[in-house]
């Protein structure tokens, strides 16, 4: 049974309870999880990597078992999303296998930090490299920053079709870009007069626990592939659009990001990756084709990319805070429908004016880094929730079943539990951190329930 309207009562809800149209096909689906996926990770997260593991072997293992983790992920997801194409993605499938709370926690999660401090982050990356075509003061950089997320918020605001025509040429060109600029690397002067002697695939051993820690930072540049299921209310046949964008749309990030990283280890040595923080841009300047415009050139892939990922993550975060709303875990207003423009109105004004405050903070990008495993555990649940409702509902309607099921599954599951413990080994300050956030929502939930009059379903 649909859930009842919030304060746009006119709106009829479609059989799966969604006030919104469904415009959003598979291709604008794939550009969604694209856009939000391939941000600013790609141009800071190699350095990391290879301070990390010294050598190429255990670098492209690391990216590419982190590619096969998020695939994974998308494969399981995929079912849950088919079988329930509702607006929220991952707070609706948390809700249906477990209930209020984890559904709650997440959402305040994802929106109290994640979000709001990734706009942030993303947004004053997008300001800085602005100024390489124009001059910005210091000072001004967070105005900048700010009134770009105004900006997308807008842009979001006036309706998902628009917001998607915007987003669609960006993502494009910037994944054209980035392709490019990785086979382009294989042409740098670096890489044909070294010899081989910096391509030795593996120098030594690799620790387990090494590449595991390296994974994190690596998943980081992957959060996203599950974003495009928030949109799961706006998506036009969605039983079949859902899992198909799901899965395509990994495959493209983790096509993407082995051929830049591939690139970037033939151009030059790992351990010169690992002190060469804007890596593109040293890439680039070995690049005979690009040479002296290196940074230039970079600096435009950087912009195209952070837009292209502020935007896409505006859009999808915002439906997690009209989900929470239109299923009666925040004020029903913040559920509401614009009238004129058929988008989420509320929502997204919240998610624009918390972006704009955190952008405003000046340890934001701290932030970001810090909390880079916040939703991993929201990722276990609710890919453990495929086991839970085959089990609990059985027959529930399923158009897309997991690939690989119940394997599949289980190496998402191994993997993510594998890196969260490492991570509280390794870094138990900032793992015990992001915890204690996550678990500091269970008091305002139930503050939330006491304080509220309770609404019939």
């Amino acid at each position: 049974m649909a859930p009842p309207l919030g304060e746009d009562q006119s709106v009829v809800a479609d059989p799966w309870g969604e006030r919104m149209p469904r415009t959003v096909g598979l291709w604008s689906a794939v550009v969604v999880l694209v856009g939000v996926t391939v941000g600013s990770g790609i141009f800071r997260v190699p350095a990391t990597v290879d301070g990390l593991l010294h050598s190429p072997g255990p670098a492209m293992l690391c990216w590419t078992l982190g590619g096969l983790v998020a695939l994974a992920g998308a494969l399981s997801v995929a079912e849950l999303a088919a079988a329930m194409p509702r607006s929220g993605g991952i707070f609706a499938y948390l809700l249906e296998a477990y209930g209020p709370v984890p559904a709650f926690l997440f959402g305040w999660t994802e929106l109290a930090v994640i979000r709001a401090s990734a706009l942030g982050a993303t947004s004053t990356i997008f300001a800085e490299y602005l100024g390489y075509f124009i001059p910005l003061p210091p000072e001004q950089l967070h105005w900048v920053a700010a009134g770009t997320i105004l900006t997308v918020g807008i842009i979001n605001y006036i309706g998902v079709k628009r917001a998607v025509a915007v987003l669609a040429p960006a993502t494009a060109a910037k994944f054209a870009a980035l392709l490019v600029l990785g086979l382009l690397a294989f042409s740098a002067v670096s890489g044909g007069t070294a010899g081989s002697a910096h391509r030795v695939l593996w120098h030594g051993g690799a620790h387990l626990s090494l590449i595991a820690t390296a994974l994190v930072p690596v998943m980081w540049t992957y959060d996203g592939w599950a974003d495009v299921s928030f949109m799961g209310g706006e998506v036009a046949q969605p039983q079949r659009t859902l899992p198909l964008a799901l899965i395509i749309g990994t495959c493209c990030v983790m096509l993407v990001y082995l051929v830049v990283n591939l690139g970037f280890l033939y151009a030059l040595p790992a351990r010169e990756i690992a002190h060469a923080p804007l890596v593109a841009t040293t890439v680039a300047q070995h690049i005979p084709l690009i040479g002296s415009a290196g940074a230039v050139v970079i600096a435009a892939v950087v912009l195209l990319s952070t837009f292209s990922g502020l935007h896409a993550s505006l859009m999808t975060g915002s439906r997690v805070i009209f989900a929470m709303g239109d299923r009666g875990l925040l004020f029903r207003s913040v559920g509401r429908v614009s009238p004129r423009f058929q988008s989420p109105s509320v929502a997204i004004w919240i998610a624009t004016v918390l972006g704009c405050v955190y952008v405003m903070q000046n340890d934001f990008a701290q932030l970001a880094d810090r909390f880079v495993l916040g939703l991993w555990p929201f990722y276990v649940l609710t890919v453990a929730g495929v086991y839970v409702l085959r089990r609990r509902q059985p027959d529930l309607e399923r158009p897309y079943r997991t690939w690989g099921y119940p394997i599949v599954p289980a190496v998402f599951l191994l993997a993510s539990l594998g890196m969260l413990a490492n991570a509280l080994v390794t870094d138990p300050r900032d793992t015990g951190v992001t915890l204690l956030v996550i678990v500091s929502g269970i008091p305002v939930y139930y503050l939330w329930r006491r304080f509220t009059t309770p609404r019939a379903a």
